[in-house]
């Protein structure tokens, strides 16, 4: 499971905070169940890395990364150099995000 495999690199990097935005504390996991116990946190935070992957990014055309970018651009609007900047500190822990939403990663307001 990806997801639990992030948040046990997260953990041992002692990570509970990226750039101000809160991270959750892996609590427990069931890999069987497919289950992944976390700790609440408070705006702001970055969590939910089903979609992450790890020590690898994904190969994907120059297009679509472009197209992306112009999603991610429009989405988080004067927000997104903030927004590459966490997604920055994630990969230097080898762990590249591309599912990112305004749900997973939350501002203040």
């Amino acid at each position: 499971m990806r997801e639990l495999s992030i948040y046990e690199r997260l953990m041992a990097e002692d990570v509970g905070e990226i750039l101000g935005f809160n991270v959750p504390d892996l609590l427990g996991a069931d890999e069987g169940l497919r289950v992944i116990e976390m700790s609440l946190v408070a705006r702001p935070f970055v969590l939910d890395f089903a979609g992450a992957y790890l020590d690898e990014q994904p190969e994907f055309s120059e297009e679509i990364w472009a197209e992306w970018e112009a999603e991610k651009r429009e989405l988080f609007g004067s927000r997104w150099q903030t927004v590459e900047m966490v997604l920055a500190a994630l990969r230097k822990l080898d762990i590249y995000v591309v599912d990112i939403s305004a749900s997973n990663i939350a501002f203040v307001d």
